[in-house]
């Protein structure tokens, strides 16, 4: 066996070891039991791809004036704290990207819009974000709900050569398990805090089914009008200003 191929069978190795760690990692995500659970592993996850930083982002929108945003960070907390203070959610090109664009891009590939932008992108460099993988994590609500996963290194161009489509995707791979946990997380935060129960759900079911008062009372053996008196209530615990608004907030937040 010559050199050339040592090296060949070198490299597979390292490459298949790599996939090992980062898919027993994505595994494990499941299982997190809370934020330092699933920041521990986002953490072992930079590091199995070869990054310094990273940060999980989740935006919901439940309409056009009340957005929250979610982070997990594996990163420096000042960069965070710079992030919250400066407003630059809003900002933000790379959760821009990701609010309408499903494949993974290296930040290079997405220059700023405006000088705010440009801020954004210059204050995550001094935070081990020089060279960025942005990969989106889209939702069936559209722009309404979506996260994005950002790897960071200190060194330029680092996300190139022949290793990026792996990492690539292995980095989808890390991103789809922390946005479908994240998910989970919000839609129990909400159903404890609203206090929504079974009931609702099925309330809401029959509203996404285009069923009226009526037909919902026909099939619960009660009245059109303690169905009316059940949506209401239910509309003020989504904090909805009717029926359909009370929908749209559980079809965004995936309770049903």
């Amino acid at each position: 066996m010559d050199r050339a191929e040592r090296t060949d069978q070198g490299n597979s190795a390292a490459h298949a070891d790599v996939c090992s760690r980062l898919l027993g990692i994505a595994v494990q995500i499941e299982s997190a039991v809370d934020n330092a659970a699933a920041v521990h592993l986002l953490q072992q996850g930079t590091a199995a791809l070869d990054a310094d930083a990273a940060v999980f982002i989740s935006f919901v929108r439940d309409d056009v004036t009340l957005a929250s945003y979610r982070y997990l960070l594996a990163c420096d907390p000042v960069w965070a704290l710079q992030y919250a203070q400066n407003g630059w959610c809003l900002d933000d090109p790379w959760l821009r990207y990701a609010l309408y664009n499903a494949a993974p891009i290296r930040a290079e590939e997405l220059p700023p819009l405006n000088d705010r932008e440009r801020w954004v992108v210059d204050g995550a460099a001094h935070f081990g974000f020089v060279s960025t993988l942005i990969v989106p994590v889209p939702s069936p609500a559209a722009q309404s709900r979506v996260a994005v996963l950002c790897l960071g290194s200190a060194q330029r161009q680092h996300f190139v050569g022949e290793g990026y489509g792996r990492i690539r995707l292995l980095a989808r791979s890390l991103a789809m398990e922390l946005g479908d946990w994240m998910h989970r997380q919000v839609r129990a935060d909400l159903m404890a805090q609203a206090r929504i129960t079974e009931d609702d759900l099925v309330l809401l079911w029959h509203q996404q089914q285009g069923h009226n008062s009526k037909v919902i009372a026909t099939l619960m053996k009660t009245e059109a009008k303690t169905i009316d008196c059940r949506f209401q209530r239910l509309s003020l615990k989504l904090g909805a200003a009717n029926r359909r608004a009370a929908l749209r907030v559980a079809e965004i937040y995936g309770l049903i």
